[in-house]
């Protein structure tokens, strides 16, 4: 992704996901010169305050991005029970796949973009609102043409990550990673992003509520915010991704 006047549209399922599955690539692409853009299906969490957004701005203007993006739903939790949705608004999970699809083709067509970025066939670590963003990528990318990149990592080095966080008895839900995110052999293409390890920090560390807070992966950030950066480049300095089905655009 190194191609002045291009356009780099990641979708993301909520604020901080941006940095932890592709914070490097981003910062790559827009010190290349690439237009980057981050769309976020969702703004919060269902029980938090609304401070998501704004942290969300903050860390993408440390990366570098360009515009951020929120497409208006609503998060779906990750739970066994899928609560109401809140006044106003549609849970993403909920949302009809062809309706969010059509909002995001509208903004690659906006923004002409070359790449999009998406997730993975298993949404990552199964949460419901990244598979939501796999299909809804999957369906923009045909609806427009649009080059397909989809984030991950390899599963053998995600278990191998979290063996070492669970010996160090960091607080986290192991369970279930065995099926998560992607066999080595079905990833494409691999970014040394190692460069950008200040910036992805500070970008991680700028998700305050997260970091200090309670959920699935906050003892994980709080880790990782507070290791020496070169160790933290160690750690995050390769990203991930599948390319289903090889564009033919502009490449970024």
């Amino acid at each position: 992704m190194d191609r002045r006047s291009s356009t780099v549209v990641a979708l993301h399922a909520h604020p901080d996901d941006e940095v932890l599955l592709t914070g490097g690539t981003l910062a790559r692409a827009a010190a290349s010169g690439c237009r980057v853009v981050v769309v976020v299906a969702t703004d919060r969490m269902w029980d938090e305050p609304p401070t998501r957004l704004d942290e969300l701005r903050a860390a993408a203007a440390i990366l570098g991005v360009h515009r951020v993006v929120h497409l208006g739903y609503a998060d779906s939790g990750h739970g066994a029970i899928l609560f109401d949705d809140p006044p106003g608004r549609q849970r993403f999970v909920r949302a009809d796949l062809d309706e969010a699809a059509s909002r995001l083709a509208a903004l690659l067509a906006e923004e002409n973009a070359d790449v999009l970025l998406s997730y993975d066939s298993n949404g990552g670590y199964g949460h419901r609102d990244h598979v939501k963003v796999h299909e809804v990528g999957r369906r923009a990318a045909e609806l427009t043409g649009v080059r397909l990149l989809e984030a991950t990592m390899p599963r053998d080095a995600v278990l191998h990550i979290a063996r070492v966080l669970k010996a160090l008895r960091t607080p986290f839900r192991y369970e279930g990673l065995e099926r998560a995110f992607s066999p080595s052999k079905a990833i494409t293409h691999r970014f040394n992003v190692r460069r950008f390890a200040r910036q992805k920090q500070a970008a991680l560390a700028a998700h305050r509520s997260q970091v200090e807070g309670k959920g699935r992966l906050s003892a994980v950030m709080r880790l990782l915010v507070r290791l020496p950066t070169p160790v933290f480049g160690w750690l995050t300095g390769r990203e991930w991704y599948v390319e289903p089905v090889k564009g033919s655009g502009r490449r970024c």
